[in-house]
């Protein structure tokens, strides 16, 4: 079963959100999917493994974030004033209302037993900032992950700043996208405290599974090291996946599946499995 929902926020904003089950009573097993920097629920591999989990006997959930520039159920960025606008403080109160929402009974009525929360790069920092300020999170999952919300050298900063905005292109769809300056202040003032990855992987007390491509260029595994290195050994898995990179060559659209990524999504599962009670 697919559904899609949408959820209004404290400021009035939409999330769009499409649960996957493999029956029509849903599990009590929650696992939620956060898309990175430029992605969106339906990317390549989202609807993929949205089924992959619900047919393991999980209610998946996967979602837009309001401001991430893709409307509705689309997979075109048309809202690229919104996503000029988006913060990472606001992703992060977008995932505590979309996980609180679903523990009063949002999704069929049903109150999860257990939460997991599988990120990807950027939101794999998302989904750790957010865990961190919880407890009721069971176990997260952290694929192609940064270990560093700062990304920008002093010189970007600056033109950003004289500018008001930080332009980025996407690759895939040639666009220009534009960062506001409200991003940087968010990074500039919560840096040390609740964008402080470091600071959540070291304290955090719940398992973390680390999966991470060796030839990722995006985000280079001396970023997973570092989590890894960061992070409290005992309950943390690290997986180091040989000869793939950002996305473990899944593509958008998506095509079919493949060696490396199917790995990756028998290593996260089992993970889960173990971790959930």
């Amino acid at each position: 079963m697919r559904k899609n929902y949408k959820l209004k926020t404290d400021d009035k904003e939409e999330l769009n959100i499409t649960l996957y089950s493999a029956t029509e009573e849903i599990s009590d097993k929650f696992l939620f999917f956060v898309h990175g920097f430029k992605g969106f629920k339906d990317w390549g591999f989202g609807p993929y493994i949205g089924d992959y989990f619900a047919q393991n006997g999980f209610t998946a959930i996967l979602f837009n974030f309001s401001h991430n520039g893709v409307p509705g159920n689309s997979t075109e960025f048309t809202e690229l004033e919104k996503f000029s606008e988006n913060t990472f403080s606001r992703e992060i109160s977008e995932l505590n209302k979309l996980i609180d929402a679903a523990k009063s009974g949002f999704f069929e009525r049903t109150i999860p037993k257990e939460i997991g929360i599988i990120g990807h790069s950027r939101g794999g920092a998302i989904s750790l900032l957010t865990a961190h300020q919880r407890d009721d999170i069971n176990s997260i999952a952290l694929w192609a992950t940064v270990s560093n919300l700062d990304r920008y050298s002093e010189r970007q900063k600056e033109v950003w700043r004289k500018k008001g905005v930080f332009e980025v292109l996407n690759q895939r769809t040639k666009q220009v996208m534009r960062l506001g300056i409200g991003l940087l202040e968010d990074l500039e003032k919560n840096k040390d405290s609740s964008l402080n990855i470091k600071k959540a992987i070291n304290s955090i007390k719940i398992p973390i599974f680390i999966g991470h491509g060796e030839q990722d260029l995006a985000v280079k595994i001396q970023e997973a090291e570092e989590l890894y290195d960061w992070s409290k050994k005992e309950i943390t898995e690290f997986l180091k996946i040989s000869s793939t990179g950002h996305t473990f060559d899944m593509v958008h659209p998506h095509e079919k599946t493949n060696e490396k990524f199917e790995y990756l999504l028998s290593k996260t599962l089992l993970f889960f499995k173990r971790n959930f009670y």
